[in-house]
This record gives C-alpha cells, structure tokens and sequence, in this order.
C-alpha cells in the first residue's frame, strides 16, 4: 500500500449547517426540515453547534480558518441576535485572523431583506440568495415561498447592505421552461449585477418528490440550447465561468467553494454536516459526519454519539481529488495533487496521458485542467480515476 506524505496542512474551512426550512421544495436532497409552524430553537441549537466544534477542536489545534460558510436549510431564518452570538462562540473558540470570507445562504421568502446590513455588522461579508427563478409559475412549481417582487428586494437590500460581495442562486431546465424563459431569467439576474451567480440545471435527486412524481422537464435539445446561449450572455457580462456551474466577475470568486475544489480541509458542524480533516502526522485523511435529524443533533452534539468517521482508502484518493478539482475550467497546479492526497502524480500519469490523447484534458508540466469537451462529459472523465 502506497504510504502517504504530506508537506504541510491544506487550508482549512468551516461549514455550519442551519437546517431548518418554512417549507421543504420538492427538487431539494439537502438535509432540510420544514418547521410546519414551529418555531426556530435559535437558542439550543446554537449551544449544540457550540458544543460540536469544541469537542473538535483538538483535530485542528494551531490551524487558522480561512473561511466559513453557514447553509441551509435556511440561515436567513435566525435572527441577526442568533448569529451573532454564533459568530461570537466562533471566534473565542477558533483563530479567524486570517479568515476572508464569511458567508450565509439567504432566503427571499424569509425576513432577510431587513436584516442584511445588520448581518453585515455582525460579521457576514458575503451572501448567496437562493432566487432560482424570476418566473412566478416556474417559482410556485419548484415550491419555492418568495415571489419575484420578494426577489428583487432582496437583491436590491445586498447592494445596499455594504457587504463586500453575494451571489445569485438561479435554476435553468425547469419544468415545461423555454430556452427563451430561461433566458429571461438569466438576463434578469444579469441586469441586477451580481458580483457572483450560480447558474445550474435543475436535476431529479433521488429520494425527492420530483423524483417520485417527475414533472415534464425540456428536452435535450432545448437545454443545450440554454446553455449556449446562457454562456454566451454570462460572458458577454463579464461573468467568467471558473467551475461548473459558477460565473463571478474578477476577484469575487467563492473562496469557501473554491477551498472545496482544490480539496481543501474543511470541518462541518451541524445536523447531518459534513467534514474532511487531513491528519498528516497520522498520514490518513479522515472524513466525517454528524447525525442527520435536527433534534437527535440536539441531543447528541459534543458527544461521540454525534459523529461517524472514516480514513479515505488510499485508492480512492485519486478519484476525490479529481472530482473536486476537474469542476475548475481553469484546472490546477499539478503540485496540488501531492500536496492535497500525499500521492506522487505518477500514480495518475497514465489515466492523464490517455484522457489528454482523448482531448479530454490539457496537461503540461505544470497545470491540469479539464477541456471543453471534458467539462461536458466531466462524468464519464471522472470513472477514469475509480480504483478497480
């Protein structure tokens, strides 16, 4: 078995999972909870997202956070007192010097608009509003609780709240949708100037009502039409596409994303969170995850209860990195693959020689990235690293 070496630690992230929703939409496979009229336990969970990252702590003793992200759910549906009394627990327990980015998952159809810029004060420098759709029947269909009027306060509240950047979360291929009303919503986000947008297909996830109960969704032909044409308008804004589905102007790309497609550590916290730790004097790399239901999280946070765990096999590395750094158009420095998964590139040269002869890939000696082509057919580029 291949031993692994690693140099120095990746850079290290936070994520915090709020995961309460008003209502859960029917395309949505993230841990979320409809409330059904209750009320958020601001308090409590706090305390258990507290209790979580101190039981944490000692994996990560001397590592500076570099950014933080808390998703949903819905964020926006604490108030600006819960998250700032978070944020406060945050930095008495973490060493955020250095961290440059802190941002929150924002929802329309909640209260958000007023308490931006009071999010701002506390501390959120950079917002994602979760608007999916300009169109009020496309928006009643995805089951979405905001109108577009709703929309556009809340973009309009993110220019005025002084943050230093946020992003536009928009939907395309949704149900019985034109290229032509796609199109209209892109060229509405556009018009709004976002500094960063997330422009993605809608897909059916397994274990979802879409899934059960699949609405008419366009055809092949028509969604590469709106990706086209899509593409063509974003680069014409001047929103350069810089991983799949994310298009930001200069200097406004998601650090926090980008942390993840250069496979970079991250702890999550939180039901159901998500980490990837790097032990390197224990040459492994650990990814773990908390339970999932919201009120066993509350009775479990802190505690070993909470928390499964497992090294990354070492044949698997591979395939991780790859999944995560080929979504990057503009690739990675080939040292990054050492330097993330402890491995030598020669473990992937010949894969990397084959998908270049294919013109999938672009590789000389000091970058990898994915072409064109492989970008579109990413999937089929990624089994080539899955350990036999």
């Amino acid at each position: 078995m291949q031993l692994l070496q690693f140099t120095e630690n990746p850079p290290l992230a936070l994520y915090v999972h709020l995961p309460w929703c008003v209502e859960k939409c029917p395309y949505c496979d993230f841990n979320s909870h409809g409330l059904k009229g209750n009320a958020v336990p601001e308090r409590d969970y706090i305390d258990a997202l507290l209790r979580d990252l101190e039981r944490e702590l000692p994996l990560i003793w001397g590592r500076p956070i570099e950014t933080i992200f808390m998703g949903g759910g819905t964020p926006s549906l604490f108030s600006p007192e819960a998250i700032d009394r978070l944020m406060s627990g945050l930095r008495a327990l973490l060493d955020l010097r250095f961290c440059r980015e802190v941002t929150m998952e924002v929802n329309p159809g909640t209260e958000m608009a007023g308490h931006l810029a009071d999010y701002r004060a506390i501390g959120i420098t950079r917002v994602s509003i979760g608007v999916q759709s300009f169109n009020e029947r496309h928006l009643k269909k995805l089951g979405r609780i905001h109108d577009a009027k709703a929309a556009f306060r809340a973009i309009e509240a993110a220019h005025d709240a002084g943050l230093d950047s946020f992003n536009i979360d928009l939907m395309h291929g949704l149900p019985e949708q034109s290229t032509e009303q796609a199109l209209a919503d892109l060229h509405t986000a556009i018009s709004l100037q976002p500094p960063h947008l997330s422009w993605y297909q809608l897909t059916l996830e397994p274990n979802t009502p879409f899934a059960a109960h699949p609405p008419v969704l366009p055809d092949d032909e028509t969604m590469d039409r709106m990706q086209a044409q899509g593409l063509a308008a974003l680069h014409e804004a001047g929103l350069i596409q810089y991983e799949v589905s994310a298009y930001a102007l200069e200097n406004h790309q998601c650090q926090h994303n980008r942390n993840y497609w250069e496979f970079g550590d991250y702890l999550g916290i939180g039901a159901g969170a998500h980490g990837k730790i790097t032990l390197a004097a224990e040459n492994r790399i650990e990814r773990r995850e908390r339970v999932r239901h919201p009120n066993e999280y509350l009775a479990k946070a802190g505690t070993e209860q909470a928390i499964t765990a497992h090294s990354i096999p070492t044949d698997e590395l591979p395939f991780e990195f790859m999944l995560n750094a080929l979504r990057l158009t503009d690739g990675f420095d080939v040292p990054l693959f050492a330097a993330r998964t402890g491995l030598p590139i020669k473990v992937i040269s010949d894969t990397l020689h084959q998908l270049e002869k294919e013109e999938l890939i672009r590789w000389d000696i000091t970058r990898i990235a994915p072409t064109p082509r492989g970008t579109r057919y990413l999937n089929d580029v990624l089994l080539r690293f899955l350990p036999d």
